[in-house]
């Protein structure tokens, strides 16, 4: 099982999104997204990812190059899995419950409270609207493009909204972080922690990793 601690920046919340790239990329800790846990999905592009947070939030940085790049999806609470996609899977220890928090590459969420794959509650549109996003790309659909692409994402999740309290943070969390593009020239499905399950299956909390606050 992956540990990884995150950092405390109390800074973080008085800069811009758009120019806390190089602050997080400095202070922040990092991690790789390279587990290929299924041989007929081979293909792994380069993705990592810079995790902090503040009293208000949890940061996530990701780092994507690969072959092509998809965003049909614009609007939240809908497929973001199908184009390309980075995602964060989180549960708070000795709860059944567990949280998805899902990107395609412009920004666009899917997040939901959930018991299973199929039992969900996704989040209400004011804390769909709390999650602040910011791509290197600009915000709108686009179909498939092949080629060698880069992107940045960079979003900051409320604690709250993860059930978590500033002032009373457990010493850690359960969680995984994800690639995917499901419905692409070239799907994927890679990890930040190994995931020993016959098939593609991200919703597995029993092959989350420790993440210690």
């Amino acid at each position: 099982m992956k540990r990884l601690k995150v950092p405390y920046l109390a800074g973080l919340d008085s800069l811009d999104l758009s120019s806390i790239g190089f602050f997080m990329e400095s202070k922040a800790q990092r991690e790789y997204i390279n587990e290929i846990n299924w041989k007929e999905y081979g293909y792994k592009p380069i993705v990592v990812f810079d995790i902090a947070r503040s009293d208000k939030y949890l940061y996530l940085r990701y780092f994507v190059k690969g072959h092509s790049i998809k965003a049909c999806f614009d609007k939240d609470d809908s497929s973001v899995h199908k184009d390309s996609c980075v995602e964060f899977f989180m549960k708070k220890e000795n709860e059944d419950t567990y949280m998805n928090f899902e990107f395609n590459c412009i920004g666009t969420c899917d997040a939901a409270r959930r018991i299973s794959r199929t039992e969900k509650t996704s989040l209400t549109p004011e804390e769909y609207e709390s999650i602040k996003r910011h791509t290197s790309l600009e915000r709108k659909a686009f179909k498939e493009k092949t080629g060698i692409y880069e992107w940045e994402l960079l979003v900051a999740i409320p604690l709250t909204v993860m059930g978590l309290d500033s002032k009373a943070m457990p010493e850690k969390i359960l969680g995984n972080f994800y690639k995917c593009a499901d419905e692409t020239e070239y799907p994927h499905f890679v990890s930040w922690n190994p995931i020993d399950l016959p098939e593609p299956n991200f919703h597995c909390p029993d092959f989350f990793g420790e993440i210690y606050f």
